[in-house]
């Protein structure tokens, strides 16, 4: 967004603008969508696993900050009140949806694929999916999302040492999940 007004203009001044006259506040929020939105969807993606309610869960968390910003808020960490709203949002959807497997995501379980790279792949997805909540969300919000382990701890609302401990026992359990299947790729 170059020539763009805000292009460095820190978070916290963009997130007041929002709350101001309607061109400030729309280019504001244009510039923290740009820098943020892709790393907020890949987080809702790798969190439930289906484009579409990522997709779904993304949009309602761009909303839910605007409107927050709306109340007067003071905004120190943007992409971290970001992923908080988007984590909220990402368990609501868990807690609200039913159970259940559509046939093509069966079929992308079961059914083997062209090539080792995408079958492997599709073995870590899996992992990720049988790992405790709690483990995964953490586990993507290191791995993936590239965050320390006190911001983490900060969103997940839990103790540093908690955090730590979490991560590593998800790696733990996707070591044990893969394990056989890496002894057979490497034959």
């Amino acid at each position: 967004m170059s020539g763009n007004k805000t292009d460095n203009t820190p978070d916290a001044e963009l997130f007041y603008r929002l709350s101001g006259e309607k061109e400030k506040a729309e280019a504001a929020f244009t510039e923290l969508y740009a820098r943020y939105g892709g790393r907020v969807f890949a987080y809702c993606l790798r969190f439930l696993g289906h484009r579409d309610e990522a997709q779904d869960v993304y949009q309602e968390t761009f909303i839910r900050f605007f409107e927050s910003a709306q109340k007067d808020r003071e905004m120190t960490n943007v992409p971290g009140y970001l992923l908080k709203i988007a984590r909220n949002l990402c368990l609501n959807q868990r807690r609200n949806k039913k159970q259940t497997v559509e046939f093509e995501d069966y079929q992308s379980l079961v059914l083997p694929s062209t090539t080792e790279k995408t079958e492997f792949l599709q073995l870590i997805t899996t992992a990720l999916d049988m790992l405790p909540e709690d483990y995964r969300e953490v586990f993507v919000l290191r791995e993936y999302e590239g965050l320390s382990y006190a911001e983490i701890a900060d969103i997940v609302g839990a103790s540093l040492s908690n955090v730590k401990v979490r991560i590593f026992r998800a790696k733990q359990k996707i070591r044990d999940i893969l394990a056989p299947y890496i002894t057979e790729f490497s034959e």
